[in-house]
């Protein structure tokens, strides 16, 4: 395990293997889990609004035993105020770790710099790994496995995308990222969710035609305009316009007639990049994924701040 966790890049297989089972076990005894953050202090730092990701480390944590203190810092940007270094030094004399969802994911690399307790990447303009565990964990239950599970990601190639890459080929998933080129997650992102691939026996592919979603087990979406690229709005609107997921899309997605799993980080656009029919439809995993995130984040706390933790379900890829 890193000693702090900014990127999916810093979770091997053996790594990501070992939160899930932790993560199942919390599931498996929630809403009374151990209380493994007994006495400890967490501080959640937020630059962005959010529902799922302040809840889920809020109430998680607390069943776990830690106290957990929020710091809104969306109207003091982190370096305006007060230099981050001062921010990061200051606020580890009080908490055992600090999670922090920012705008700009150099302000957590300056974080980690300065930190001695773990920093969290709780969601950066480059990646959101808590969410991509919560996904893996979401698909395991659903499949039993993330070995050869097919996954196709549709729309832009954001931040969650670079970390679903990441996470997912590492535990041998085949990965899909169907997206405008102009639209296509980083090169360097991509070619080291290849490698992870290779390692685990997956497969990352890029393809621009929407109809590239065929043949997969899952399809996965995101919100077209993220906080930030809000100025952007009108041309990626017109830009993603192909890539809305609809019954349609969905119906030729399926393998052998059976329709794939929908997923959603949240919150979604409704009737912009998925219809209701299929967000609310019996296929639909998010609001599983949105628990799932808890359970996670639960365990790689656990994990984080306890380095000898064990556990007994074992590893199931």
């Amino acid at each position: 395990m890193p000693t702090s966790l900014l990127s999916s890049a810093q979770l091997d297989t053996a790594a990501i293997q070992a939160i899930l089972s932790l993560a199942r076990q919390m599931r498996s005894a929630w809403p009374t889990p151990p209380r493994t953050l007994e006495d400890k202090a967490v501080a959640l730092v937020f630059e962005k609004p959010s529902l799922r990701t302040r809840t889920s480390f809020d109430i998680g944590l607390s069943r776990l035993g830690a106290n957990v203190t929020y710091l809104d810092q969306s109207g003091s940007p982190l370096g305006d105020r007060e230099s981050i270094k001062d921010f990061t030094k200051t606020l580890e004399r009080y908490a055992d770790s600090i999670v922090a969802r920012v705008r700009r994911h150099s302000v957590l690399e300056d974080m980690d710099r300065h930190a001695r307790v773990p920093i969290v990447n709780a969601l950066s303009d480059f990646e959101h790994p808590c969410q991509a565990l919560g996904d893996a964990l979401t698909i395991q239950t659903v499949y039993g496995r993330l070995k050869g599970v097919k996954i196709a990601y549709i729309g832009d190639g954001n931040n969650v995308c670079n970390s679903l890459m990441l996470t997912m080929t590492a535990l041998g998933a085949t990965v899909s990222i169907v997206a405008p080129s102009a639209y296509e997650p980083q090169p360097d992102v991509v070619a080291l969710a290849r490698q992870r691939a290779e390692a685990a026996g997956g497969a990352v592919r890029l393809a621009s035609d929407p109809s590239a979603i065929a043949g997969h087990d899952v399809v996965y979406t995101d919100t077209w305009v993220s906080m930030g690229s809000e100025s952007e709005r009108d041309e990626r609107v017109e830009a993603f316009q192909r890539y809305r997921v609809t019954k349609a899309s969905m119906d030729r997605a399926s393998v052998g007639g059976k329709q794939p799993s929908f997923m959603h980080c949240l919150p979604a656009f409704r009737g912009v990049e998925v219809d209701d029919a299929i967000i609310d439809g019996p296929g639909s995993l998010v609001y599983e994924q949105a628990e799932n995130r808890m359970h996670a984040q639960n365990a790689l706390l656990t994990m984080l701040l306890n380095p000898d933790t064990k556990n007994t379900n074992g590893a199931n890829p």
